[in-house]
């Protein structure tokens, strides 16, 4: 994780590197002023005290100073936080790796819109996992007669929806035994999927796959279609009445989706608005249910008559996570 340790201090990155911390994947690291440097992982969250990890902080552990935070902006915006004020307008950077820095601190507005965050006093680095092979146990359920199945994955905020959404557009983009690689046109607006820095994908998005990165959806599913003739278009964290009504257009056009939502189940997804028109209309005719339960991530998969496809228990190769 050598991606990461550089995004520090250097006199923090041996107490880093020695404290194994990496060993134990973290899902996100959160830096702030003049608070304790914390470490969210499986196991909970943990402090960094010398080169040694702790459950509980104390005096003793390392705390973030202003210069600290201050050192890790010029790190992560390779000595120009200028050249990225529109991403960090935004409220992140991606940085080599695929990696999403998330900012926040004082906010200058002009006109009702956010026209810097200067200085920055709080970070939130999430860390890109790319998991491959977590959507392995699904994706035979995803299929109709050997055709892809429009498909949505429901979970609640960090169960995994993202890195499973990852590992589907690689599959299908690639193809496998008995699905042969489809087109795929992936809208990836915050950069969490594709991980692209300069338009370049840092994770494998698969070899038949055109991203659209930092593309607001709507606009940019309609532009894929006109544009690329994608045989299927992902998109990740479906929201308002205008997703759905491009989501509608790029199946009326004959593209199959892949697309996410927050949700914890099918009867909260329902009474979003807008979603019971999508229910009537069986826009969508798999739906992956993602969840955490002690620990494992687990997923349901049902069509679209609610039928459970996947055993009972859910059980299977729970997928990865990375925070999203």
């Amino acid at each position: 994780m050598q991606q990461i340790i550089r995004l520090f201090p250097l006199h923090m990155r041996s107490q880093l590197e020695h404290s194994g911390i990496f060993r134990l994947r973290p899902e996100e690291i959160r830096v702030r002023v003049n608070e304790y440097l914390i470490f969210r992982t499986s196991r909970g969250e943990l402090f960094l005290r010398g080169d040694e990890l702790v459950s509980t902080p104390d005096k003793t552990c390392c705390r973030m100073r202003r210069e600290d935070v201050e050192q890790m902006c010029t790190f992560m915006s390779n000595y120009s936080l200028y050249a990225y004020e529109e991403e960090i307008r935004r409220g992140f950077l991606t940085v080599e790796g695929g990696h999403r820095v998330g900012v926040c601190g004082q906010v200058s507005v002009e006109n009702g819109q956010i026209r810097r965050i200067s200085p920055i006093s709080y970070l939130n680095i999430r860390i890109a996992g790319e998991h491959k092979g977590c959507a392995a146990g699904i994706f035979p359920f995803l299929h109709r007669n050997g055709d892809l199945c429009n498909t949505l994955i429901l979970s609640k905020p960090g169960a995994g929806k993202t890195t499973m959404l990852r590992d589907l557009v690689r599959s299908i983009s690639c193809g496998r035994e008995n699905f042969p690689g489809k087109k795929v046109g992936l809208v990836d607006e915050r950069s969490e999927i594709a991980g692209c820095i300069r338009g370049v994908p840092q994770n494998d998005v698969g070899l038949r796959t055109d991203v659209l990165d930092r593309c607001p959806k709507e606009a940019g599913m309609m532009l894929l279609v006109r544009s690329m003739s994608p045989e299927v278009v992902a998109v990740d964290e479906i929201g308002g009445t205008a997703d759905l009504a491009a989501l509608a257009y790029v199946l009326r056009c004959g593209c199959r989706v892949i697309a996410t939502v927050h949700c914890r189940d099918m009867e909260e997804l329902w009474k979003k608005p807008g979603w019971g028109e999508v229910r009537r209309g069986r826009m969508f005719e798999r739906f992956v249910v993602l969840d955490c339960r002690g620990g494992e991530r687990i997923y349901r998969v049902f069509d679209e008559t609610g039928e459970t496809l996947t055993p009972a228990s859910g059980s299977g190769a729970a997928p990865g996570q990375d925070g999203r």
